[in-house]
């Protein structure tokens, strides 16, 4: 994709009208995301595409079908998987949500050391806490950062190769334990420079646009499967 695109054309997108249809009498009242810089918002500006991050933006789109939605990120830059669990869970909890967001372990890939079982307890602990007090959980198989062009040639297969086994091990995760998970390693942009701010850790505004479509169907895509289902 090029840099004439703009969120309106861009095919991977949310279209007009698109997510008011997918939420409509959505049932969370109250939103919480836990995590990393991805969860905070390190949003890179991108022409064509509103400098809003990624958690925000899903926040909006809830908030456009139920405009008494509180809303609270506890998303911190910096942070191992370990960390956000220590520092953030029980803040979650004490929100009493009945959606979260929980978005981690990108920093723990980024190292040599990388240990998916370490990560994948973390993970476990997180979810089916926040699962106890009746939220719905959102998981995330992250954008492959390895792609970004600010990443040295040299980091690039060995960071490749721990993204993706940190989104397959998250993948399996939230099936075992349920989640509504977004799988955004394999998505047909990942490998487009668009996507990458220049620091070669963090997504640009595309990057948080798309991944704010793609999690809005999803959202979507399981209250029309939660409807479907007899009482």
């Amino acid at each position: 994709m090029s840099s004439i695109l703009t969120e309106s054309t861009d095919p991977y997108c949310l279209r007009d009208g698109e997510s008011r249809t997918l939420l409509d009498g959505h049932p969370w009242r109250r939103f919480v995301v836990l995590g990393d810089s991805v969860a905070e918002g390190m949003c890179e500006p991108v022409d064509g595409y509103p400098p809003v991050q990624w958690a925000d933006r899903i926040a909006a789109e809830l908030s456009a079908g139920q405009p008494a939605l509180a809303y609270r990120n506890l998303g911190h830059r910096g942070l191992r998987a370990h960390e956000v669990r220590a520092g953030q869970l029980q803040p979650a909890l004490d929100f009493a949500p009945d959606l979260a967001l929980v978005v981690c372990g990108g920093n723990d890939a980024f190292s040599r050391s990388y240990d998916p079982a370490a990560v994948d307890a973390e993970l476990t602990t997180m979810i089916t806490a926040l699962q106890q007090v009746g939220a719905d959980v959102v998981t995330v198989g992250m954008f492959d950062v390895s792609y970004s062009p600010a990443v040295p040639a040299s980091l690039r297969p060995g960071l490749a190769e721990r993204m993706r086994r940190l989104s397959a091990h998250t993948g399996r995760l939230a099936e075992t334990l349920g989640t509504l998970h977004v799988q955004l390693t394999d998505h047909p942009a990942t490998s487009d420079p668009s996507l990458y701010s220049s620091d070669g850790r963090h997504g640009s505004a595309r990057s948080d646009a798309i991944a704010t479509a793609e999690t809005v169907r999803r959202l979507g895509a399981h209250l029309a499967a939660r409807r479907a289902t007899p009482a």
